[in-house]
């Protein structure tokens, strides 16, 4: 192909033929011999007289101009020009086509698989046959080569795994290459791999090698740990550069049912960090609910990570050194710790022995003083493989000599002999405080109560190693709480009693603050080869390689040593496994995952993987010609006068028609809007941005016009996007407007149009689509953009609908406005302050006007939505309590729009016999 400039000729060739143009130009300039001149007295006659019909005498330079270029352009034309021609690769031969194929190729499959496409597109045109090769996916035998035409129907078949390649079995792979030679492109994910290398040598010795690698960052995400009271996440990215924030998301079940994010936070990559950690402190409700930690917008598996049953509730043991009092329950020693523990862990008794055979995460010891030498030992042992031992104190500890001469293994602290309490020999006068707690301690950030106080405690002798195993003190710096690591797991000791015998410590909201901090923080250790060898793990979903979790169907089971290895693979995919007691999560980035830059040595070209688009500009060429031709038709025609003012006329409209379609399609369609909104009653949604939010928005609206045709007198048409910055808002009576985090905020000609339209009697229902969790304004990310999207409203003060709203009655008598989520805040205009029920009456006499607002979260139109077959689209709660919820929600929808049309015409009603007595009727 001949290049010239950014343009390319398929048949440069014909390009010759613009040579004549000039002989064409002199032929068409040519002017024939003058006549001989003859004097002729009669020639006086015609004088002053003009004839109808007129010829020049030669070509005028513009209109030779014109057919010049036509010409020009048909030559041009048939040449085959192509604008950004690409590139075509030296050599000849066969090309391997490698694709690393892993979770990092998700991120930007589309365009990898675009690549691929031109590669293959161009080997076709120089007849090289190729082989495509997915790294994590090796084909058996030789390297199938082929035509690249027939590769073309497979490509899509070729999909990226959640995993990286098999460094035994590429090395196999390349060393089975064979001895023929052929280029590669390789289309690398950008992540370092030590197998690279080595593949790399060998496909240089067989020919050239060029990379394909995007630019855009890759992101990880190391599973999610404990870290003192909080969700400790780490988010990677393989090369360092500026500061850079990102949001991670938490996802899970609702109490519904329905998965739905329950969380997110955003962490920031310091500039050349590539590691950034983040804390989640969610309540223990919520956190039991997280099935999944994602970063938000990136398509990959290695920027999810699941969850399993370290995030779930604890199993906690209670056992106390002595019974009840005499049943009284307040005095009993584990009273406290079973109401403070019950919400957020699994309560269990029983004995010791039995108790370590269930494998607790913690187990609390309530004044017990002494241990068996037969419970010792398993004890100890359960502690160091990373249990919680949870020690108070009490009269048996303190009149016990354990821990004394010299420190007990299951105790963090020696003590003194005795205690301390009120009057004793080693008392103070007054009850003590809390000192605040210190940064070092895992109750740090907590808010110490003035009225908790300490009238007794066992004292700790004093040790170098005391001050660093203290993390509660108080006011005169004696330990309150001290603990003591045991390789994987610890002991901690509180010097007061479980009850309220010696502190109120166990009657404030702080004691549960504590035991929760201290709970969570116990994270069941990483079980070994030896832990799991002999059992068998069914896999209960798995990711693929965009990050999406898909049931696992039929695959089989795995063994116990593999899920121990942690690495996911071919034989055991990213995802959950079940065995018989608990849940393992296998994730694509492990604890001690590390991603990093390929570097690749500097004799091998990378680039990027933009296509550029080629584009043919032979039709548009030859049209302009044949425009270029009929000009020249009309400017022959007006040259020779020949042109009548009628086939002026229409010429120009002619011209301007083709010079101005797009003015008159608009024009068109603003009066088929105009027409569609008008002729019928219509309800309306905004346009968001976001494709599967509108796409749902209209079913919405869709079924529950259904609903008002079948069950009213209004019979809505099918519903219509609005787009605020360019269409009228005037035709529609009603607006749904669903809001996303992400949609842009409108301009300033928007709100004026908006505020037009709620003064004049329109009504937008806001639906923030999340549940209402934190009430109107709330901290949400839906909520917080609906507080920048209504800042420039003019909207009346609001308030949650009252129970004697019109709302209530319009057509049905509700209480409740549900969706597909059940949230009774919805927020309506607020009633006048002067507005009182009149006596006899039920309801308030409240102004005349529609609410111009409805604001909730209940995410009605996919409660609504219908596809075209009538079928619902999503599911709302469960059984017959869901569809239950279904109907509530039709029918909070009927009673919407016959609020918007009707206006308070119920509550008119009402006050009907008042008037009529007035009136003496």
């Amino acid at each position: 192909m001949f290049t010239l400039g950014g343009i390319g000729f398929t048949a440069p060739w014909l390009l010759l033929g613009l040579l004549a143009l000039p002989i064409l130009w002199i032929l068409l300039r040519a002017v024939p011999p003058a006549p001989i001149r003859r004097m002729f007295p009669g020639v006086a006659l015609l004088l002053g007289l003009t004839d109808d019909e007129t010829q020049t005498d030669k070509t005028p330079w513009w209109l030779l101009l014109l057919r010049t270029l036509a010409v020009a352009l048909i030559i041009l034309g048939f040449a085959g020009p192509v604008l950004n021609p690409r590139e075509e690769a030296a050599g000849s031969g066969p090309i391997l086509i490698v694709m690393d194929g892993t979770w990092a190729d998700a991120r930007d499959w589309t365009r990898r698989a675009d690549r691929v496409e031109a590669a293959l597109d161009e080997a076709a045109r120089l007849g090289r046959p190729v082989a495509l090769v997915s790294l994590t996916d090796l084909p058996a035998g030789d390297l199938p080569f082929r035509a690249a035409d027939a590769w073309a129907a497979d490509l899509p078949s070729v999909q990226p795994e959640p995993w990286a390649p098999d460094a035994e079995a590429l090395a196999d792979w390349a060393a089975a290459l064979p001895d023929e030679a052929f280029d590669t492109f390789w289309m690398s994910d950008g992540l370092a791999r030590d197998s690279r290398e080595a593949l790399l040598a060998e496909l240089q010795a067989h020919g050239t090698v060029t990379v394909f690698e995007s630019p855009s960052p890759v992101f990880g995400l190391r599973p999610a740990g404990f870290a003192e009271g909080g969700v400790a996440l780490t988010a990677l990215r393989a090369a360092a550069g500026n500061a850079l924030t990102v949001s991670v998301s938490a996802h899970g079940l609702d109490p519904s049912g329905v998965e739905r994010e329950l969380a997110r936070e955003e962490v920031t990559f310091g500039a050349e960090a590539t590691e950034a950690d983040l804390t989640l402190d969610l309540p223990p409700e919520l956190r039991n609910r997280v099935s999944r930690f994602e970063i938000a917008g990136v398509r990959s598996a290695g920027a999810v990570t699941l969850t399993d049953d370290a995030l779930q509730r604890r199993e906690v043991a209670l056992i106390a050194g002595r019974d009840d009092r005499e049943g009284l329950e307040l005095l009993a020693p584990t009273h406290y710790l079973e109401k403070a523990l019950e919400p957020t862990a699994d309560l269990i008794d029983g004995d010791l022995l039995d108790i370590l055979l269930a494998n607790p995460d913690v187990i609390v010891l309530a004044d017990v003083a002494t241990v068996s030498e037969g419970e010792r030992e398993p004890l100890l042992e359960w502690v160091e493989n990373g249990g919680m031992l949870l020690r108070f104190a009490g009269p048996r500890l303190a009149a016990s000599d354990v821990s004394r001469a010299e420190e007990d293994p299951l105790m963090p602290v020696r003590l003194r002999a005795g205690g301390r309490n009120i009057g004793g020999a080693m008392s103070w006068g007054e009850p003590k405080q809390l000192r605040p707690f210190a940064e070092t301690s895992p109750f740090y950030g907590l808010e110490v109560p003035e009225d908790v106080t300490v009238s007794s405690q066992v004292m700790a002798q004093p040790d170098p190693q005391l001050s660093e195993r203290v993390i509660a003190s108080l006011a005169d710096g004696t330990p309150l709480v001290t603990r003591k690591r045991v390789e994987q797991g610890q002991v901690v000791l509180f010097h007061v009693t479980a009850n309220a015998e010696w502190s109120s410590l166990p009657l404030s909201g702080l004691f549960v603050q504590m035991l929760e901090r201290l709970a969570v923080s116990t994270r069941p250790a990483q079980p070994t080869e030896e832990d799991l060898a002999g059992t068998v793990w069914a896999p209960d979903a798995v990711l693929d390689a965009f990050g999406t979790v898909q049931d696992a169907g039929t695959l089989p089971g795995v063994p116990g040593e593999r899920i121990a290895g942690g690495a996911p693979g071919a034989d055991m995919p990213p995802g959950l496994y079940t065995g018989e007691d608990r849940r393992i999560a296998v994730n694509v980035i492990g604890p001690e995952t590390q991603i990093a830059p390929t570097a690749w040595p500097s004799g091998v070209p990378v680039v990027g993987l933009d296509v550029v688009e080629e584009t043919m500009l032979k039709g548009w060429l030859l049209a302009v010609a044949l425009g270029l031709l009929f000009l020249d038709i009309l400017a022959s025609l007006w040259i020779s006068g020949r042109l009548s003012r009628a086939g002026r006329g229409a010429a120009a409209m002619l011209a301007l028609a083709l010079l101005l379609p797009g003015g008159m399609a608009e024009a068109q369609e603003g009066d088929e809007l105009a027409l569609a909104a008008t002729s019928e009653v219509v309800l309306a949604h905004v346009v968001t941005g976001d494709a599967e939010l509108d796409r749902i928005a209209e079913a919405g609206l869709r079924g529950l016009s259904q609903v008002l045709w079948s069950r009213t007198s209004i019979e809505p048409a099918d519903p219509i996007a609005v787009d605020l910055e360019m269409d009228e808002l005037a035709f529609f009576p009603f607006l749904y407007w669903p809001v996303t985090p992400e949609q842009p905020i409108p301009s300033d000609e928007a709100y004026a149009k908006l505020n037009r339209y709620l003064r004049h009697g329109g009504m937008i229902l806001f639906d923030t689509r999340d549940a209402d969790l934190a009430g109107y304004g709330a901290s949400t990310e839906a909520g917080r953009k609906l507080q920048r999207l209504a800042a420039p409203l003019d909207i009346p003060p609001l308030e949650p609908i009252p129970e004697d709203h019109v709302l209530t009655r319009t057509f049905y008598l509700l209480q409740d406005f549900p969706g597909r989520y059940a949230g009774r805040g919805v927020w309506v205009e607020a009633a006048p302050a002067d507005a009182e029920a009149i006596e006899g009456m039920p309801f308030r006499d409240l102004n005349d006007n529609v609410t111009p607002v409805v604001i909730g979260g209940n995410d009605w139109a996919a409660a609504w939505a219908v596809n075209e077959n009538g079928s619902r689209m999503f599911p709302v709660g469960r059984g017959f309590a869901g569809e239950r919820q279904r109907e509530m929600a039709m029918r909070f929808g009927v009673n919407l729009i016959m609020h918007v049309l009707t206006g308070n015409y119920k509550s008119d009603q009402v006050h009907v016999p008042a008037l009529l007595d007035r009136l003496g009727q």
